[in-house]
């Protein structure tokens, strides 16, 4: 037997790329038009947005938080965890997700939209559209049939990028709190991609490596204004 470092995530996955995608086709037509239905939350996170104030901030958060909470319910715990061990884990960080949504966003009110930097709005802008309307079209161009498109708001991977995107309207101060899932979700699932052989691996921990880094250089460029 192979000592246990020599695995890799190739190793130890447990399904395969046509299983994997055959799930979100299973996922998709089960409950369509639901798919529908979360686009329509996504155009009014954008609405809201655009519409700015603290009312639209809570409004914005109390979306993402039933968005993260339907896909910890019905994709990772109703289905992923038919095909993956550790998806019973994935669901409860997205619970968790979707709690410091509603309490730091709905209940706290932080992800007010406020005056942001033309660099934070057009990036969180460019990448909640991304989200919405460019990550489904990524599995039909890559050759996978139109039923496997991962929807914000039904697939954790856009919905999780489009969080990220969301919370660069939140101005020049962060919510630090809630960047940690969506970024590691993120990475994760790349890790999953890859380990599958997926051409489009890269594509969420990129945007979310990205975006963890300008944030974190914002924070330092802030701190020196402080000082």
């Amino acid at each position: 037997m192979s000592e246990w470092w020599t695995y890799g995530p190739r190793d130890l996955l447990m399904f395969s790329a046509q299983t994997y995608y055959r799930l979100f086709e299973l996922y998709n037509r089960d409950l369509w038009p639901l798919q529908m239905l979360a686009l329509v939350l996504g155009v009014v996170v954008l609405a809201l947005w655009r519409r700015g104030g603290d009312r639209a901030g809570r409004a914005i958060a109390m979306i993402l938080a039933m968005c993260w909470l339907w896909v910890a319910w019905g994709f990772h715990w109703q289905r992923y965890a038919s095909i993956n061990l550790a998806a019973g884990y994935f669901a409860l960080a997205f619970v968790v997700q979707a709690l410091l949504l509603l309490w730091l966003g709905a209940l706290r009110g932080r992800l007010t939209p406020t005056a942001a930097t033309r660099l934070q709005q057009r990036a969180g802008l460019g990448l909640l559209l991304f989200a919405l309307l460019v990550f489904p079209l990524i599995g039909p161009l890559l050759g996978r049939s139109w039923t496997q498109a991962e929807v914000f708001g039904m697939a954790p991977d856009p919905t999780a990028l489009a969080t990220l995107g969301v919370l660069l309207f939140a101005g020049v101060r962060p919510v630090w709190g809630l960047f940690p899932i969506p970024v590691a979700w993120c990475l994760l699932s790349g890790i999953t991609l890859w380990a599958m052989e997926s051409p489009d691996f890269a594509v969420a921990p990129l945007v979310a490596v990205i975006l963890a880094a300008g944030g974190a250089l914002r924070r330092a460029r802030a701190r020196r204004s402080i000082g």
